[in-house]
């Protein structure tokens, strides 16, 4: 499998190039440069996707017909490429990457017809709601019920870790609706119109980073019709690993990383070694950045390869080996961060991250963002499930010895 960008695709690289360098506002760049998460600060990071989405860039790896932009392989990893090297927001991953591609697989038509174009304008925002405060990495343990009355159903139990519930105003969910069998079995998946029915309590939860990113959910009796069912009663397990496969699988993650070790570069080049000369003279430093950077190449490579179509990318172990590699090369990036940024990145500096405020950082741009980014990439390895689940997973594909 070889995916090269040749001379054709200059003239694409240069498109791309000069809309985002001229499309974006402040906000937005502000927003990308002090985003220390998989999710970008939310006001900002929605107002590029109203954007995007007039550009109708917004979805690059949608089918045409629903919307997304019909682009190459090679041109969606371009986009890529030229998006990060501009410290660009990530878009918000729940719809665009998540359930949107859900839907266009497994939706009827009068789903995708009243949800889609939402999840492209950024009107609508999604949030998940599977993980329970007794079922997360065992989410097939989940016990928040949904009975059946009449043309609805009732839902009551809690959800815990879902992202941005309280700037949603979607939510995708799994109940419990039979307890019969296998736990896997009984369990089904619904869509929620909004995130304020009677009965419904969201309370955001503050992270290690201090940022309210992620909300426990609380639902007493909240009543939702049955049309907003995706699959058939009871097979919501089947529906849950279909979006869990484009959840761990279904970006380009790579060039954001190579973005952070360029920025990790910079900052060690004007940092004072305690051995004397600069961090970046260093030869541990040197072969560290080596290593890392060697291995963020392979893992672009097989994003490459699972995003191709190539017939390995449909190998159903790829989403949980893509989901492995990203979540601790992350982490690995973090710690270096942290390394070169030093004992300046230990102050939390809440207000100067926020978007248009006018306190001032302490130190470089790498010592703001550092601290926040390493804790709260601590949870890569276990969102999306654990990889200790995902490593399981990929060892019952291997073929029986």
């Amino acid at each position: 499998m070889d995916i090269s960008f040749g001379p054709e695709l200059e003239s694409f690289r240069a498109e791309v190039a000069a809309f985002l360098d001229c499309a974006p506002t402040p906000d937005i760049r502000e927003a990308g440069r002090k985003t220390t998460s998989v999710f970008a600060p939310f006001e900002s990071v929605m107002a590029w996707q109203k954007i995007l989405h007039a550009k109708g860039w917004v979805a690059p790896g949608w089918p045409a017909q629903y919307g997304g932009t019909g682009w190459s392989v090679e041109q969606r990893y371009i986009f890529a490429e030229e998006y990060f090297k501009r410290d660009l927001p990530p878009l918000l991953p729940n719809g665009l990457q998540m359930v949107g591609p859900l839907l266009i697989d497994l939706g009827s038509e009068e789903q995708k017809a009243k949800y889609l174009p939402g999840i492209l304008s950024g009107e609508d925002y999604w949030t998940q709601g599977y993980s329970e405060p007794n079922a997360g990495s065992d989410l097939a343990a989940l016990s928040c019920a949904a009975v059946a009355d009449g043309d609805d159903y009732i839902i009551n139990g809690q959800k815990i870790w879902t992202t941005l519930a309280h700037k949603a105003n979607r939510m995708f969910m799994l109940v419990r609706t039979s307890t019969e069998g296998k736990k896997q079995q009984g369990i089904t998946f619904l869509l929620l119109d909004r995130t304020d029915y009677p009965g419904m309590e969201i309370r955001p939860i503050i992270g290690l980073d201090g940022i309210p990113e992620q909300c426990e959910v609380f639902f007493d009796n909240v009543r939702v019709p049955q049309t907003a069912r995706v699959g058939a009663e009871n097979d919501g397990w089947s529906v849950a690993k279909a979006l869990l496969r484009h959840e761990r699988g279904g970006s380009a993650g790579s060039p954001a990383m190579y973005r952070k070790l360029e920025l990790i570069r910079v900052t060690a080049q004007g940092t004072p070694s305690p051995f004397g000369g600069m961090v970046a003279d260093d030869p541990v430093f040197q072969r560290d950045i080596g290593e890392l950077e060697a291995d963020i190449a392979s893992h672009a490579a097989f994003e490459k390869l699972v995003i191709s179509g190539h017939p390995l990318s449909h190998d159903p172990a790829m989403p949980s080996m893509n989901k492995v590699m990203s979540s601790e090369l992350a982490q690995r990036v973090s710690v270096l961060m942290t390394r070169v940024a030093g004992t300046e990145a230990l102050p939390l500096q809440l207000e100067a991250l926020n978007i248009g405020s006018n306190v001032a950082a302490l130190g470089q741009e790498l010592e703001l963002v550092a601290m926040p980014y390493y804790l709260n990439s601590r949870a890569t390895t276990i969102y999306a499930g654990t990889n200790e689940v995902q490593r399981d997973l990929i060892a019952r594909t291997l073929p029986a010895a």
